[in-house]
């Protein structure tokens, strides 16, 4: 192994222009495959806020006792699916009411809005199939008038959800093979700059997996350096987003180093791909 590290010192020391050429083409593969990710999270984190927002309410007969609603509202709060239940009275109805459609302030008069219990549901339990069983065991108590929690705007919701689930599974895939694509292209460049030392290594008895070696961690080391690189250009570009245009959310901890990691293993398969096929024609 220090033999191979050695190795890769001695090759970006040889062609300095090259590895800077190989890295900065790395970097800007993944940039732009770290950018379609960045409008993916804050798809995906948008469609989460308004996710949060889903509630169910039921409708409360008019005289219904407290003392009814009260044990109700503690058997519902007992569903593992909910999160929360409110009560919430007709004035406190009407308040909200009026404070959300103001324009129609008037409109609204004392009594006009029945008391409700509005019931927030746990995160993974707010698609269409869980709201509407959710929501048939409350319609059943006898004092529940009527039960609404938007099911066609829920439904539209999570399609929009699975399609935009999809279509960045299938874009970052492609995103990814054009990057090793490309890596594996400079890479291939670094690997011809070396073609005689590589031919003379064969002639005295060098292994393939020897031979690999350095080129593996010098894939692995320029797709580090790269995915830096990428992720430092992902920041400026959110910043310039979010100060000039809207507010946009950057990675996570945890997904910046997964991104660098996927740079690295890139990197390696390039390198890989590369040094594989020209051993294959020695």
């Amino acid at each position: 192994m220090r033999l191979a590290l050695r190795e890769t010192m001695i090759g970006f020391r040889r062609a300095p222009m090259l590895s800077v050429l190989s890295i900065t083409t790395i970097a800007f593969s993944l940039f732009a495959f770290g950018l379609f990710s960045l409008v993916a999270v804050n798809i995906r984190k948008t469609l989460g806020e308004v996710e949060s927002r889903v509630e169910i309410r039921a409708f409360l007969a008019d005289g219904t006792p407290v003392e009814v609603v009260s044990a109700a509202m503690g058997d519902i709060g007992a569903f593992p699916e909910v999160s929360r239940v409110e009560y919430v009275s007709p004035d406190s109805a009407l308040a909200r009411a009026r404070a959300e459609l103001g324009e129609f302030k008037d409109v609204f008069e004392s009594a006009f809005l029945p008391a409700s219990i509005d019931i927030r549901m746990r995160e993974g339990h707010r698609d269409p199939e869980t709201l509407k069983t959710i929501a048939g065991r409350i319609k059943s108590f006898e004092f529940v008038d009527d039960v609404r929690y938007g099911e066609d705007w829920v439904d539209k919701l999570y399609r929009i959800r699975n399609v935009a689930t999809a279509a960045g599974l299938v874009l970052g895939l492609a995103f990814a093979a054009v990057a090793v694509i490309i890596i594996g292209a400079t890479i291939r460049m670094a690997v011809m700059a070396r073609a005689r030392e590589i031919s003379i290594m064969r002639l005295v008895g060098a292994t393939d997996a020897f031979i690999r070696r350095p080129f593996l961690i010098d894939g692995f080391l320029k797709g580090i350096l790269g995915g830096l690189l990428a992720l430092g250009l992902t920041w400026f570009a959110s910043q310039v987003i979010s100060h000039n245009f809207i507010q946009t959310a950057f990675f996570s901890r945890g997904l910046a180093s997964l991104g660098l990691l996927g740079g690295a293993m890139i990197g390696v398969v390039g390198s890989s791909l590369s040094v594989g096929r020209h051993l294959r024609k020695v």
